[in-house]
């Protein structure tokens, strides 16, 4: 049998899914799937960027603030927590500030590989990197390749929209990772829990 679901429909079954048991997240995604090592190549260390297409800055607020980054056109990403669940994940949650002028499209968040494409504008390309263990950690799936994170991401001009993606938990013993959205520059944050 053939089931097909609206963009809507995979949203709520989403959130049940997060709200439930991640026994099945896991289980669909197996133990070294979706890992992925990484180079000792130098780069932004600190989450601070001078590269043209964003700078990254960490700032105090009333609401907690782990990362804040800059990106082109007025776009202005905040994570405001990075909670590791004892299901084996982490959910990254925050939220996407337009202060520019004109709609923004999440489209090259998706990432480039073929089964994200159909996440549309989404933050289905985010990873997490761990520079400890060397590893890239990306954004969890369900079995019909939806990811476990925001999809239907166009923000308006001046507009917030919160955002939150799902990925393997790296080692207990790894409390700190760089969070990256494509074409966005990288922002270290701490792992709560």
């Amino acid at each position: 049998m053939d089931i097909r679901l609206t963009t809507e429909a995979r949203r709520r079954l989403v959130a049940v899914v997060m709200a439930a048991s991640v026994a099945f997240t896991v289980a669909s995604c197996g133990g070294e799937e979706g890992n992925e090592k990484v180079n000792d190549s130098p780069k932004a260390s600190s989450g601070q960027s001078k590269e043209p297409t964003g700078e990254t800055s960490e700032k105090p607020d009333s609401e907690e603030i782990l990362a804040q980054v800059k990106g082109a056109d007025g776009i202005v990403v905040t994570i405001n927590s990075a909670d590791r669940d004892s299901g084996g994940f982490i959910t990254v949650n925050g939220q996407v500030e337009n202060t520019g002028d004109k709609i923004f499209v999440a489209g090259e968040w998706r990432g480039q590989e073929t089964e994200l494409l159909k996440n549309g504008a989404s933050t289905a390309g985010a990873v997490l990197v761990d520079k400890q263990g060397k590893k890239k950690y990306f954004v969890l799936r369900d079995t019909d390749g939806g990811c476990l994170c925001t999809t239907g991401l166009t923000v308006k001009a001046g507009q917030k929209v919160p955002i939150f993606a799902q990925f393997p938990a790296p080692p207990e013993d790894v409390t700190e990772v760089d969070f990256q959205l494509p074409t966005m520059p990288p922002a270290t944050i701490a792992i709560s829990g």
